[in-house]
């Protein structure tokens, strides 16, 4: 025991011997690494174009094995392209800010804007009903007849009570024209309970009468000593039925002029950036303080909905949460990564977003799809609303040639033209 204690001693008495000998090392700071660059403008484009061509792909009917490492590699770069731009977001969602005032930089759109279909000309949302009107009263001196009849229907915002007078109008000329020889049907007497009460009461009415042939004629009235106010057919008008038929069929089937929504089609490069949007104030029915605390409650409303709520009740909230948008902006990124953009209504039809992209195409006879997020294929009905598709306030689809025509095509050694038509091409942004 005696050894073996002596044996332990001389171990330790070398190994502090060691610590002794041993070098002291030198503290210092690590050096600071160099500030990370971001990926250069060629770097994002090759990005954005291969993340399309990878949701192209996700749509095709490949193994379980082939889309799940497609969607892990399309999770990889959604992650890399929120890391890029400094929030990082779910991966296949689009990143939508809370409004911003009209005129802030870097707004996906400046706002809401719409064209005169008299004129032409380019209307803020705030500027439709006044610039229409201006249009309309201007029309009177090119042709009265058209512009009294866009003013009945215009003007007058109640369509029920507009359309008792329309018909009751439609119903003196039938008489008219029916009876030609008897002349108690070619004066409508003004003070008349039917005309007081649907026709008087509705602007545009009596310039209609005046353009059409009638004149205002004071007329004596029996056992009566004052006379009273008549619209009377004139002579020339009444020699010319067909023109009292012609008017009376232009009044009925008008409707409201109505200021067109301007798409403001965009074409931009390819860019990480697709899928965010900061849109203006314009596209939302909320305030700025009502979206704020909607952003701050979704990921609470998403358990509420999911635990609390029947199915009905959720598909009815989820209605509801809807109706908060009237317009969407929707971008369709391409196969070669560029990304076309366009305004809709939250309400409009599938359809129109089909029409707007083949109106942009070189050869759009060719059949396409539209993928939403994650690679799922757009509702074959054209008709469902894009609110309820889940497309607003903005939203970015894949856009995806039908594989069986294409390879059709190509086996007859015939190569599809560019994607786009030449002139959008021409006026190419790019996305910031």
């Amino acid at each position: 025991m005696q050894g073996i204690r002596v044996m332990a001693g001389s171990a330790q008495s070398r190994a502090e011997r060691g610590r002794e000998k041993a070098p002291k090392q030198k503290s210092s700071q690590p050096a600071p690494r160099p500030p990370r660059q971001g990926p250069t403008n060629e770097a994002q484009m090759a990005a954005a174009a291969a993340l399309a061509r990878l949701e192209q792909k996700q749509s095709r009917a490949w193994g379980p094995t082939s889309q799940d490492s497609i969607r892990n590699q399309v999770r990889k770069e959604l992650q890399a392209e929120a890391t890029i731009s400094g929030s990082p977001q779910a991966p296949g969602t689009n990143v939508v800010s809370e409004p911003r005032e009209e005129g802030s930089a870097h707004l996906a759109v400046p706002g809401v804007y719409f064209t005169c279909p008299l004129t032409g000309a380019t209307l803020r949302k705030d500027q439709r009903d006044a610039r229409i009107k201006e249009a309309i009263l201007a029309h009177f001196s090119t042709d009265p007849v058209a512009a009294s009849i866009m003013k009945i229907h215009t003007f007058n915002k109640d369509r029920d009570r507009v359309k008792l007078g329309v018909d009751t109008i439609a119903k003196y000329l039938d008489n008219i024209h029916l009876h030609p020889e008897e002349e108690k049907y070619r004066k409508i007497k003004l003070q008349n309970k039917v005309f007081q009460e649907r026709i008087n009461c509705l602007e545009g009415t009596h310039e209609f009468f005046e353009a059409i042939g009638f004149q205002k004629v004071l007329l004596p009235i029996q056992d009566q000593e004052d006379p009273e106010e008549f619209y009377v057919l004139s002579e020339t008008t009444l020699a010319q039925p067909q023109s009292l038929e012609r008017h009376k069929e232009q009044l009925l089937a008008a409707e409201p002029v109505r200021a067109k929504l301007d798409r403001q089609r965009r074409v931009f490069q390819p860019s990480p950036l697709a899928s965010q949007f900061e849109l203006p104030g314009d596209f939302f029915n909320l305030t700025a303080e009502e979206i704020k605390r909607e952003q701050r409650l979704r990921s609470d409303a998403v358990e509420r909905l999911s635990v609390l709520r029947t199915k009905a009740m959720r598909e009815k909230e989820e209605q509801r949460g809807l109706r908060k948008y009237t317009y969407t902006l929707l971008r369709v990124r391409l196969p070669d990564g560029c990304l076309l953009q366009g305004t809709f209504y939250a309400r409009e039809r599938l359809g129109a977003v089909y029409g707007f992209v083949r109106e942009a195409l070189q050869s759009d006879w060719l059949p396409f799809e539209l993928l939403a997020s994650g690679g799922q294929k757009l509702s074959e009905d054209e008709n469902l609303a894009l609110n309820e598709c889940g497309l607003v306030p903005s939203a970015l689809l894949t856009f995806s040639w039908d594989m069986a025509v294409l390879e059709d095509i190509k086996a007859a050694g015939v190569e599809p033209d560019a994607i786009l038509k030449p002139e959008l091409l021409s006026a190419i942004e790019k996305l910031s």
